[in-house]
């Protein structure tokens, strides 16, 4: 299986080469690259460990549901008009009204070209999605990994928008190649038919996603509370999905070029949060940076600092180092010279120095370690386990659970690389074989 994940998602990067310059390919679709990555490197990253992962199989697949209501509703399509998907299952005892919802990632699309390619993948079409997908992690129904939420309604949305969720069809008469920007009737659409069966009576429901959908997560967090009971305990966890603006190596803005693109392309200032565009430019208002202060519902962050996703694309894209300096560091951050280990550390204090504010704010939780990953809570080995990364002692799910639950304070903070050994570090030179 990891093997076949690993050769799949080299062959797609191949392709995004050919296809497209470089700076697309390079950020657009590499979330979904990382998310896929992660996964088969977390379960064949040595032979050593190979017995540390036995209880992976009780997880369960779950079979792909088309949204009902979007023909009905009219206007509700993935890129390439195909209509959206969901996967669920139904909680059972003590969860049977409590919910877990988690958003899929997979990057953006930010030209009319990047999107049309994108349309024939599984992140712009549900023609081509899995038709069951494996729960794991904050999804899973094995209470040994997931002690809290095991038994919960649980929903994965499929991504297939390239806009987190945030698109509007009015940006569509500036393309003439038949995309659909419809990523915020999606969501709409999505919450009606969950609530249609039983999210509308939800007692307790947390919001989740990882990258792209770390960032969705916290554009609708607000909107999610909105639509469930009053009584209900409502909070959101964004993993991975704290990007920060910077500018790369080379004093480019890199990133914020890119999201200006994205923004403007799918119509997205509707969806963004109307104080922070009230004040700047709208696509400053899709970096969380920006915005976050002003969510009212309680949010938990999961980030680790060296997010090999924002090294690669925000502080050093391919752009920024033409002679490949960086390359070696890139595939393993063990490989990193201490001029590089340097960068990376102003590159942690960054994020710190964004996250400052908020580890004031009573209802705010995170776990910030200082590992070289990318999303975190989706997969069983890194979210609970006796071989989880830990801060204080403490899983990503033990954090997340004294957190929803109010069992105590959790805002856990790493100490810098390479402090942590119980970290996982995504070693890149293991896909290239």
């Amino acid at each position: 299986m990891a093997i076949t994940q690993r050769r799949g998602c080299r062959s797609y990067i191949t392709i995004l080469h050919q296809r497209w310059g470089k700076r697309e390919s390079a950020i657009a679709v590499a979330g979904f690259a990382a998310v896929l990555l992660t996964f088969s490197f977390i379960l064949s990253s040595d032979s050593s460990s190979s017995d540390r992962f036995s209880g992976t199989g009780t997880d369960g697949f779950v079979p792909l549901t088309f949204l009902s209501n979007a023909v009905q509703r009219g206007a509700c399509n993935c890129l390439d008009g195909s209509v959206p998907a969901y996967h669920f299952q139904k909680g059972f005892g003590y969860g049977s009204r409590r919910w877990v919802l988690h958003i899929e990632g997979g990057g953006w699309c930010n030209t009319v070209a990047s999107c049309t390619f994108r349309k024939t993948t599984a992140l712009g079409s549900s023609k081509y999605m899995d038709h069951q997908v494996l729960f794991s992690g904050i999804l899973s129904g094995d209470q040994s990994h997931n002690p809290d939420f095991y038994n919960w309604n649980k929903v994965k949305i499929r991504y297939c928008d390239g806009a987190s969720f945030t698109g509007h069809p009015e940006s569509e008469r500036n393309n003439d190649t038949k995309l659909f920007f419809r990523g915020q009737l999606i969501w709409e659409a999505m919450m009606d038919e969950l609530l249609s069966i039983g999210l509308s009576n939800a007692q307790e429901a947390l919001l989740s996603g990882c990258s792209a959908g770390g960032l969705a997560t916290l554009i609708h967090c607000d909107d999610f509370r909105e639509i469930l009971p009053k009584d209900a305990r409502v909070k959101c966890l964004s993993d991975a999905g704290f990007f920060l603006n910077e500018q790369d190596v080379a004093g480019n803005a890199t990133i914020q070029s890119f999201y200006h693109d994205v923004v403007h392309l799918q119509g997205t200032a509707g969806s963004l949060k109307q104080d922070c565009v009230a004040k700047m430019e709208p696509s400053k208002c899709f970096f969380p940076q920006n915005f976050v202060k002003s969510i009212n519902t309680p949010v938990f962050f999961v980030n680790p600092t060296y997010d090999f996703w924002q090294i690669k694309n925000i502080l050093v894209p391919r752009s920024a180092d033409p002679r490949g300096h960086w390359h070696n560091c890139h595939l393993n951050i063990r490989n990193c010279s201490p001029e590089q280990i340097e960068v990376l550390q102003g590159f942690r204090n960054s994020f710190l120095k964004a996250l400052s504010e908020l580890q004031q704010m009573k209802d705010v939780g995170m776990f910030i370690n200082s590992c070289y990953i990318h999303c975190q809570t989706w997969i069983s080995e890194t979210w609970h386990g006796p071989y989880s990364p830990k801060i204080n002692n403490k899983t990503i799910a033990e954090s997340v659970g004294d957190w929803f639950f109010e069992r105590k304070v959790s805002k856990h903070i790493d100490c810098p690389y390479p402090c942590n050994p119980t970290c996982y570090h995504m070693d890149f030179t293991l896909h290239r074989r």
